[in-house]
């Protein structure tokens, strides 16, 4: 194998693969970097098993050529030191030669490394998906439901099924849910199928592999293919395959969580509630339970407060825009109200109470599409 590339091009591949690539694996092999030269151009691989990203590198785009193929082949190289190296390279140009026994050279300007290659033939194959149920949808929404549902997850894996995203597909909607049990947060999403995708897909993505997709992704309009397997997710984009296995077991029916009754609604300016709990939360976060209290006062006056009795006290008033209902007093955590504003789009919110001790619901404004719960803290 021997071909001659531009730097930047390797290098932003050669990132992108990286994220799959683990040093914690049990199969040595995939500490590698797979890369494939053929007469297209060139292909690199990384896995962990879990997630599988695979990068294309055209031989040409837009009439500029990428890169130069001498003689097609194929060597697994170790990530850690490939990765590195091509970071460090001297100029905008590198050459990759595989000689006799998988020695690799990698040349560019005056500095030649010579690497110990693997045989590309015992890397993992990816998995062959059949692409009959298949959706699409843009790329910079995929990262927005992605970004408004995954820090929901649970971390912990005594339930290792919350600890990835639900998605559910249904007469051209996407509905994606990612729950701790303590919150949830929901988002709905209008998406293109094909006439073949059968019936109804239920499926949990890891929530590591949503975050780590979200970073590779660009942000553009460009439509991204998505394909579910009984087992496998693909994401499809220009050069670039993302696979992630899914996670097996049931996910819990979430919508019975969900309150259809509502006691108070309260509408307030996200930018505003959001940096009043900040405030709050100040002299809560040293302890661990970062709690703070919300009571209505009157007619639209709500008093945010936080009391931590070794640091001290805070206590701050906000005008609420209209206030329907009974009267509240609730607590709540604020990291998780903080995730829950950051996650919404829209200045105003409005927030539903059933009562001091049931989930409550916050929604931007005349937005049906987005949903967060939050479950409230028990204060004697």
């Amino acid at each position: 194998m021997k071909f001659a590339i531009q730097r930047d091009h390797l290098l932003q591949s050669v990132q992108d693969v990286m994220k799959a690539v683990t040093s914690k694996t049990t199969i040595p092999i995939l500490t590698g970097i797979k890369i494939v030269a053929t007469e297209e151009g060139v292909t690199l691989t990384g896995s962990d098993s879990d997630i599988s990203i695979e990068s294309f590198i055209p031989k040409e785009e837009d009439g500029n050529e990428i890169v130069e193929i001498k003689q097609p082949g194929a060597v697994v190289l170790q990530a850690k030191f490939f990765s590195e190296i091509v970071r460090k390279l001297p100029t905008d140009t590198v050459e990759i030669d595989v000689e006799n026994h998988l020695q690799t050279v990698i040349r560019s300007g005056k500095s030649e490394f010579n690497l110990n290659g693997l045989d590309a033939d015992e890397y993992p194959h990816l998995p062959q998906l059949e692409e009959d149920n298949l959706f699409r949808m843009p790329t910079d929404l995929l990262k927005t439901l992605i970004r408004q549902t995954v820090f929901a997850v649970s971390t912990s894996e005594t339930r290792p099924i919350l600890t990835g995203v639900n998605w559910k597909v249904l007469n051209n909607e996407l509905v994606c849910i990612g729950t701790d049990s303590h919150r949830l947060a929901l988002r709905k999403a209008r998406i293109e199928t094909g006439t073949e995708l059968e019936g109804q897909h239920n499926v949990v993505i890891p929530g590591k592999s949503l975050t780590e997709l979200s970073k590779i992704l660009d942000d553009t309009s460009e439509m991204i293919d998505i394909v579910i397997t009984e087992n496998q997710i693909l994401f499809k984009a220009k050069h670039l395959l993302f696979f992630s296995r899914l996670l097996e077991g049931n996910y819990p029916d979430t919508a019975r969580l969900i309150p259809s009754d509502k006691k108070t609604d309260v509408i307030v300016n996200t930018k505003a509630f959001l940096q009043a709990i900040d405030r709050a939360s100040l002299l809560a976060r040293e302890g661990k339970n970062n709690v703070v209290k919300f009571v209505s006062i009157g007619e639209t006056t709500i008093e945010i407060s936080s009391n931590t009795p070794e640091i001290g006290k805070v206590v701050e008033e906000l005008t609420a825009q209209s206030f329907e209902g009974e009267e509240l007093k609730i607590s709540f955590s604020a990291k998780y109200m903080m995730d829950a504003l950051k996650a919404i789009e829209g200045t105003e919110i409005q927030i539903s109470f059933t009562g001091a001790m049931r989930p409550f619901i916050i929604r931007p404004l005349n937005d049906e599409a987005t949903l967060q719960l939050i479950l409230p803290v028990r204060t004697y």
